[in-house]
């Protein structure tokens, strides 16, 4: 069984930059948005074509997604983690494409597309990880504000909620640092009160990390091996 990760945040939080450092040897990214990743040289690092010992594929078509994620496990040993960014568009873009339809069929198209993606990604080879790069959204709860992972319809929120299939998820946030000029770009890896986030006791050391992607894979290999 594989391990799937959820990364959530709003746009320009952080998300897509946390994969600049993984070896992209070992990683394929599947884009719901034909967008340039955020961080020099990525072109030269993912190539198109997945059955020709490519790593990039845009497509928020949930039936190939499926099948990708299927041939990946067990067509390519050397492919250690996968990329699902801005999994929201995968809802989204189905919604948009389906607006002229009336009735609540769409809705449960939408969630049942979804919710086979994330079972398919649990259900790969056991060295295999996949992170999911969702958008956010504010609920209240107890009269207080709360980030969880955005979704399209009540479905997967009242029958399922999404941050209950996975072990780990982590919140994008932002911190200026003091006295300086600069940003300092982290991920939640508990809920604080403002968040659905949550890992493992002791996974992480702190409650921001750095947003880096390749640490949070050896930080999560290290805790599993009990090192």
């Amino acid at each position: 069984m594989s391990e799937i990760i959820a990364v959530v945040g709003q746009t320009g939080t952080g998300k897509s930059t946390s994969i600049e450092n993984l070896d992209s040897k070992e990683t394929v990214i599947i884009g719901m948005t034909n967008k340039p990743l955020p961080f020099r040289g990525w072109k030269a690092k993912y190539t198109a074509g997945i059955q020709e010992g490519g790593n990039f594929l845009i497509t928020y078509d949930a039936e190939k997604i499926v099948k990708v994620l299927d041939y990946i496990s067990k067509s390519r040993p050397e492919i250690k983690q996968i990329i699902i960014d801005d999994f929201q568009y995968l809802m989204s873009s189905e919604f948009m494409n389906r607006s002229d339809e009336s009735g609540w069929q769409k809705f449960t198209d939408i969630a049942k597309h979804a919710w086979n993606v994330i079972t398919k990604a649990r259900d790969l080879r056991d060295d295999l990880k996949v992170f999911f790069l969702c958008h956010d959204e504010i609920i209240t709860e107890n009269f207080q504000p709360k980030r969880k992972i955005k979704t399209i319809g009540k479905m997967l929120d009242e029958k399922v909620t999404l941050e209950g299939l996975f072990t780990v998820v982590l919140f994008t946030d932002i911190q200026k640092v003091q006295n300086e000029d600069q940003l300092n770009y982290t991920f939640i890896t508990q809920n604080d009160g403002t968040t659905t986030g949550k890992s493992p006791r002791g996974m992480f050391e702190n409650l921001n990390i750095p947003n880096d992607l390749n640490d949070v894979i050896k930080k999560i290999n290290a805790y599993y091996a009990g090192e």
